[in-house]
């Protein structure tokens, strides 16, 4: 009897060890494009209003794998505003990239701007949208 418990152990601890995580060794791919919303400020209206967009390229987009609190990897767009994120497995995501903090209260003058992404199907293409980022002139 001893034996068949320990045989039932060993088959769940296997089975849970093969769920793989999010992250690299899979076949699916996050593209995207980055857009770049350029301010103006409105004193009349005391805000900030967006006066041009348009696609960034060389932009550092990074990507979270699962509940990571670190991202796992980056990449920089092309000259059209593409990035992608490729072979990756089912799980969630997190997209990001650097945006200029409006509110003048963070240190750095920059915050991150998340999309959410969740693959959940192998071999497929997630198109997602734009990821826009403001950009205070200067």
């Amino acid at each position: 009897m001893p034996q068949q418990y320990f045989f039932i152990l060993l088959l769940l601890f296997f089975f849970n060890s093969c769920q793989k995580q999010a992250g690299e060794g899979g076949t699916s791919a996050i593209i995207g494009r980055v857009k770049a919303l350029d301010l103006r400020y409105d004193g009349a209206t005391d805000s900030w209003e967006v006066d041009t967009t348009y696609y960034l390229s060389e932009e550092r987009v990074y990507i979270i794998y699962g509940d990571d609190e670190v991202y796992s990897d980056d990449f920089r767009t092309d000259p059209n505003g593409y990035y992608r994120f490729q072979w990756l497995r089912k799980g969630k995501y997190k997209i990001f990239a650097y945006s200029d903090d409006t509110t003048g209260s963070i240190p750095s003058g920059s915050v991150p701007k998340y999309i959410s992404v969740e693959i959940v199907k192998n071999k497929t293409e997630y198109n997602i949208t734009d990821l826009e980022v403001l950009r205070i002139p200067k």
